[in-house]
This record gives structure tokens, C-alpha cells and sequence, in this order.
């Protein structure tokens, strides 16, 4: 092949490429995108024109927890999915002062939706992500068009025993209680709530903990232990959600893995008592039921934003 001839077939192949690219709507980018002195890195797929759906990982995860739930909704859907400050791949300014609570979790991701121009969204919240998007919810109502909460807790009845330590700390937050909390953040405690629950823990892929361990020991295990003991101002802001609820009902899909040992059951049950347009899946897996159901979760929610969001 002479040069000339190289050259061009080297052109129609990078043509050919971005063609694809384009029209492969479920290819993921990664993005970062400073927002007041937070680097926020995300995850983004689907057309631009698309219904926007924000994506809220929880604690011990990241949005590496959506890789593959993102190529599924990306058909039809704008997807994304930030890292919340002090997990995965988000990072804080060495001259940014940020105190880790949920209050400003929640005032990061907002003024996020805001710099990428996101003036109406579905959420799928699970675990921390969902105090995060329940104070999105009840700050800016006119903005969500439906919720997923996947084992993402909204009612006191849904938090187990195994919360007993937490709230002795949050009643007495001494430096003995807190420093009982420290196990949370261990290797070992992460991999058991990822595998509590499980029928087959073969299916729950070993990086996904590793992943979220390496996350911790970058970052830093004081937030975490920040976030533990201000996760008891959650509780106190329930009234406020349900109140959201009643008064707005959204579209809601509640689907839980059943066997949470963290949230049970009954939490999920509790968002019909506030909104008549509450829908309840129940899994047979534990607490991040989307590495063992990914798949049948990633089809109810689009069965359930078709139906509830309008395009």
C-alpha cells in the first residue's frame, strides 16, 4: 500500500470510529467538573436531548457500582452518575475547607445538577445517596420526575438492629463511641456487606469491595467516620421528606434486596403509607442488590420510567 493510500485509510478508520462513537449513545465517559472547590468525577452516557437520570451511589461503593446499570437506561436515557466527596474517584482541593456531612453532600451534588445544566431529573438513590437526594427532593421538588430507591432508606422502620452502636454515638458522641464505629471502615466489613445476604457470593465480583477499600484509604477513614456519626441528622429530616411525598406524590420504585442487613424490609413497604404512586419489588439478595440482580433491576427501571417520565 503506497502512502498516499496508507494516509486514507487511515482517515475513513478515525471517520469510522467517531461515526460509531456517535452513535453509540450507551458508550460511558468519564468527566470531572469542579464545583465549589470539590473535583467532582462522573460518569455520563445516553443522548443529551434525553430525560436526565442521576444516579446515587451509597456507602462502600462508588458509581463504579452503576457500570453496567449505565449502558442499559444510556438506550433511552441521559445518565449520571457522580462520585459523592470523599468516595471514589471525587476529590476535595488541598486549600478547600469541606466538613463531611449530608447536609453539604447534598449542597455538592445540587450546585453539580446545576453546572451541567440539569433543571429536571429521575434519581435512583441507594443507601447514602439517598439522604443525598432526599434533600435534592425536598429543596427543589418542581425538579425530580421519579425516584428508584434501591435499599435506599426513608423511614425509621426500616433501620435494623445493626444500627445500635450508630445511634448510641449519635445520642453520645464521645470519642469512645465514635471510635467503636471505626470497624465500619475495615476491608473485612466492607466485603461482608457486600456479601451479607447473597444466595451465591461467587456472582459479587472481588473489586468491587477492594475498589471502595482503596477509595477509604486514599481519602481518608475520619470522613467516613464523619458521615457515621451525622447520619443520625437523616432521621431527624424524615418528616420533611414524607411530607415531600404527600404532598407531591412521584413516581416511586422501591425495589430492595430483602435480605439487607442494614435496611429491611419494612422500609421499603413504608413509602406507600405517604405516596399512592409507590411501587415495592422485593429481591432475594442482600444490600447491593444491583451486583447480584443488576440486570432485572436495570429492565424495572425502564419498565418504570417509561411509564412515569415523560419524554
Amino acid at each position: 500500500m503506497n502512502t498516499k493510500s496508507s494516509l486514507f485509510a487511515a482517515a475513513s478508520l478515525a471517520a469510522a470510529l467517531v461515526a460509531n462513537a456517535a452513535d453509540n449513545p450507551a458508550q460511558v465517559h468519564h468527566r470531572n467538573l469542579e464545583v465549589q472547590g470539590v473535583n467532582v468525577f462522573y460518569r455520563e452516557a445516553g443522548p443529551a436531548e434525553a430525560p436526565v437520570v442521576l444516579l446515587l451511589h451509597g456507602f462502600g461503593a462508588s458509581s463504579y457500582m452503576f457500570r453496567n446499570l449505565i449502558p442499559q437506561l444510556a438506550g433511552k436515557y441521559h445518565v449520571i452518575a457522580p462520585d459523592l466527596p470523599g468516595f471514589g474517584q471525587t476529590s476535595v482541593g488541598p486549600g478547600a475547607k469541606f466538613t463531611y456531612t449530608f447536609d453539604n453532600l447534598a449542597g455538592v451534588i445540587d450546585a453539580f445538577t446545576v453546572a451541567k445544566g440539569v433543571d429536571r431529573y429521575a434519581m435512583y438513590v441507594f443507601d447514602y445517596g439517598a439522604p443525598v437526594g432526599w434533600r435534592l427532593a425536598v429543596k427543589n421538588p418542581q425538579k425530580i420526575t421519579a425516584i428508584v430507591s434501591q435499599n435506599g432508606n426513608a423511614y425509621e422502620e426500616g433501620l435494623s438492629a445493626g444500627w445500635a452502636d450508630m445511634r448510641k454515638a449519635w445520642a453520645e458522641p464521645t470519642a469512645a463511641n465514635r471510635e467503636s464505629l471505626r470497624r465500619f471502615n475495615t476491608l473485612d466489613m466492607t466485603k461482608w456487606q457486600y456479601t451479607e445476604g447473597v444466595r451465591d457470593a461467587s456472582l459479587i465480583a472481588p473489586e468491587t469491595w477492594q475498589l471502595a477499600h482503596a477509595a477509604i484509604e486514599r481519602i481518608g477513614v475520619e470522613a467516613q467516620m464523619d458521615l457515621l456519626l451525622d447520619y443520625g441528622q437523616n432521621i431527624k429530616q424524615y418528616g420533611q421528606l414524607h411530607e415531600f411525598f404527600r404532598r407531591n406524590h412521584p413516581p416511586t420504585l422501591a425495589i430492595w434486596g430483602k435480605n439487607d442487613p442494614f435496611f429491611v424490609p419494612a422500609g421499603a413497604e413504608a413509602f406507600k403509607r405517604d405516596n399512592p404512586n409507590a411501587e415495592v419489588r422485593f429481591l432475594d439478595t442482600g444490600h447491593f442488590a444491583i451486583e447480584t440482580h443488576g440486570d432485572e433491576i436495570g429492565k424495572e427501571m425502564l419498565e418504570f420510567l417509561n411509564r412515569n417520565v415523560k419524554r
